[in-house]
């Protein structure tokens, strides 16, 4: 074959087993001929439309097979796909849809509005509605797929060629386009299969956002290329996802750490039956211990993990054989990735020194999207990728993730790391989220504050938590003041969101 992208891995896998299931959505199973069957006939219904090499498709939906029918379809073609974040507001959606390029924009039905106004706005003059009827403006996604024909598609498509744009989370300014390539998919998606040692019979859980890469190439890609099943659900429910875990005898997912909170937190977590579960990954946000020890007494030992958009995302992972051993840690480099902790000099640090993580691998981005100046500043000694996050390696070359170097409070000289005082406050009795942030102050020029969630019935003074810092934290490191929230603000992924913290909080406090 020509083509040597991601597009072909469904014609590929349906070679071995064409019956075999591939995806799971709403009960309903799609085996592996039936999806090579839809990419196929989706690649060339968007060619009808005018869709040429080297052009974007966007996708605004919440989870949905269509994710991976329209990378497959789109690699097909030598396109490109644009993952949206479902949460997205109109003005959001116009800026990434301007940004790409996108000739197309496929979405569901139940985000119209948005879609609509956003297309008009920027421009774009097909939409195609998946999850429900069309409006007059629009083709329908199955209408499309059902005439279109089945003849086989093998365009150039080399490791070289962008496989699909995706935003980052935008936490300051505008997001850049994260261009991953076809290549960078492959190596991406083969980390978690060597080191995890992913089997053709997973079944992969996906609840986490298939418009990030952790569900995408962590997750669902993988096990496409394994020849295993992804179930794939809308969203994430604790209750529901406990359900489906025991019913289909999941052995692969990923997670957040709210989301395993959550899990652990509902009423069936108990007598849940997880004993199928074989690997769960939790990355995207520090992982409190309580976390991490809460599954290892029911029998699942999470794999802590550690990446970004820009590296497909992975980077860092901890190996269920050491999961106990190196409790807390994000592991060790990925098999096709190297990864190395530097000091602002860019010399790499001794065990127990503190620096940034940088990342060199193939699965790395090859550029921001039209960000020339961004790219090149991104990138460090021929090719190290700066990810503006704070780690910490021991003397066996495991790493441990500090913070981000953007979050870290600079108070009266001393560096503080927000994620080790969550941890801190999140022991205590009736916290269930926690996100420390720094605030200006006359004195020591930065000082910590505390965002905190409680249970039902739970209450909480600053004088209660100072009081129970005291001995487990440095006294420069407790936080200074507190505010009680009933929800922290978090993007898609669970990230805290601590500009707009730092927004809503930032008036100075005397100490």
């Amino acid at each position: 074959m020509r083509n040597q992208g991601v597009g072909t891995w469904p014609f590929r896998s349906s070679r071995r087993d064409p019956e075999a299931t591939a995806i799971v959505f709403r009960e309903q199973g799609i085996s592996y001929r039936e999806l090579d069957e839809r990419a196929t006939r989706l690649a060339h219904a968007l060619a009808d439309l005018g869709l040429e090499r080297g052009d974007r498709v966007a996708l605004l939906s919440a989870n949905h097979p269509s994710y991976l029918e329209g990378l497959f379809a789109t690699g097909l073609l030598g396109a490109v796909l644009v993952p949206l974040n479902a949460r997205l507001t109109a003005p959001e959606v116009t800026y990434a849809l301007r940004d790409s390029g996108a000739r197309i924009l496929v979405h569901s039905a139940e985000l119209g509005q948005v879609a609509v106004a956003s297309a008009e706005e920027a421009g774009v003059q097909t939409r195609v509605v998946v999850d429900g009827a069309p409006d007059a403006d629009a083709v329908g996604y199955e209408q499309i797929i059902a005439a279109a024909g089945v003849e086989r598609i093998d365009r150039d498509v080399s490791h070289d060629d962008a496989c699909f744009i995706m935003y980052t989370s935008g936490t300051t300014g505008n997001p850049k386009g994260v261009v991953l390539t076809h290549g960078g998919v492959t190596f991406a998606s083969m980390n978690p299969i060597v080191d995890l040692d992913l089997r053709s019979d997973e079944v992969s859980l996906v609840a986490a956002p298939l418009f990030h890469t952790a569900a995408l190439n962590y997750i669902s890609l993988p096990t496409i290329l394994k020849g295993g099943t992804v179930i794939i659900e809308e969203g994430f429910e604790a209750g529901r996802i406990l359900k489906v875990i025991e019913e289909r005898k999941v052995t692969y997912s990923f997670g957040v750490p709210t989301m395993l909170d959550a899990m652990s937190a509902h009423p069936d977590f108990a007598s849940a039956d997880l004993s199928s579960i074989r690997r769960w990954i939790v990355a995207a946000a520090p992982v409190p211990p309580r976390t991490l020890h809460t599954y290892t007494e029911r029998g699942v030992n999470l794999c802590q993990g550690y990446g970004l958009t820009e590296t497909g995302p992975g980077a860092l992972v901890l190996t269920p054989k050491f999961v106990e051993s190196k409790l807390g840690t994000a592991g060790v480099p990925q098999f096709f990735t190297d990864v190395r902790v530097v000091d602002v000099d860019g010399v790499e640090t001794k065990p127990g020194e503190r620096g940034e993580i940088q990342i060199q691998g193939p699965n790395v981005m090859r550029e921001y999207w039209n960000r020339e100046d961004a790219t090149a500043a991104a990138f460090v000694d021929g090719g190290w990728f700066r990810s503006g996050d704070v780690g910490v390696r021991d003397d066996e070359g495991y790493i441990t993730i500090v913070d981000r170097l953007k979050d870290m409070i600079i108070s009266g000289g001393e560096n503080i790391y927000p994620a080790e005082i969550e941890a801190a406050i999140l022991e205590y009795p009736g916290v269930v989220g926690c996100g420390v942030f720094g605030v200006p102050n006359d004195k020591w020029g930065e000082v910590g504050c505390a965002a905190i969630t409680l249970a039902p019935d739970s209450t909480l003074t600053y004088d209660d938590l100072e009081s129970f810092l005291n001995g487990r934290l440095a006294r420069f490191k407790i936080p200074k003041s507190m505010v009680l929230l009933e929800e922290i603000p978090r993007n898609a992924t669970g990230k805290i969101r601590k500009d707009r913290l730092r927004d809503m909080y930032s008036t100075p406090e005397p100490v």
